[in-house]
Parts: structure tokens; C-alpha cells; sequence
């Protein structure tokens, strides 16, 4: 079973950046891809980024290139999302997940593991 528990999230001005990590625990991650999704009120929940967690292979959405990037500290069992140029369009739960998909995973329905979510407001 997999653990995962997420940090990091608060109040930025527009402009500002923000590192949101996830801590896990549990079992090997060696064969896991590990995403971050978001969910703002009202809206479906959206892919933002993913990572595979030996080869360090990434995807991220296009209303993040450029500005978010996904890594992970294998030594440390800890994904991380750097998130810069932040807009009030980012505001959201911020969730990360684990997939035991062999390839990046983009769809929520293709993870198993979440974590409880860390909120992001960006003030414009």
C-alpha cells in the first residue's frame, strides 16, 4: 500500500512561485509513474504533470509548459512540482498520485493512490 502526503501549497501573489512536494511511503516505487492533478470549485479534476519514477521521464499539460516542472528525489521517496509564474487560473486543490501504469499516465481514472491535496490560491 502506498502512502502519499502532500506539502507546500498557500497564498502567492500573480507572478510569485510556489515548490509543492508529496512525501511517499510504502511499498517500492520502482515500477510507478506519479502525477500531480488539480481541482479548482466547480471544474473537473485535470492532469498537470507526470513523471516516471526510475527513468525520470516527464509529460506535463500545455497550460504548464514553460512554467511548472515535475521531479522526484528517489533517495527521499518525494515528488515535487515547481511552479512558477503562477495566475489566478492556477488556483486549485493540488493533488498528487501514484499510477502502476508503464506509461505516462494523463487521465485520473488510471491512478490508484491519491493524497489528501494541498490548496494553491494565487491573488491577482
Amino acid at each position: 500500500q502506498v502512502q502519499l502526503v502532500e506539502s507546500g501549497g498557500g497564498l502567492v501573489q500573480a507572478g510569485g512561485s510556489l515548490r509543492l512536494s508529496c512525501a511517499a511511503s510504502g511499498r517500492t516505487f520502482s515500477r510507478y509513474v506519479m502525477g500531480w492533478f488539480r481541482q479548482a470549485p466547480g471544474k473537473e479534476r485535470e492532469f498537470v504533470a507526470a513523471i516516471t519514477w526510475i527513468g525520470g521521464s516527464t509529460r506535463s499539460a500545455d497550460s504548464v509548459k514553460g512554467r511548472f516542472t515535475i521531479s522526484r528525489d528517489i533517495a527521499e521517496n518525494t515528488l515535487y512540482l515547481q511552479m512558477s509564474s503562477l495566475t489566478s487560473e492556477d488556483t486549485a486543490v493540488y493533488y498528487c498520485a501514484a499510477s502502476n501504469r508503464v506509461v505516462l499516465a494523463t487521465t485520473p481514472w488510471e491512478y490508484s493512490t491519491w493524497g489528501q491535496g494541498t490548496q494553491v490560491t494565487v491573488s491577482s
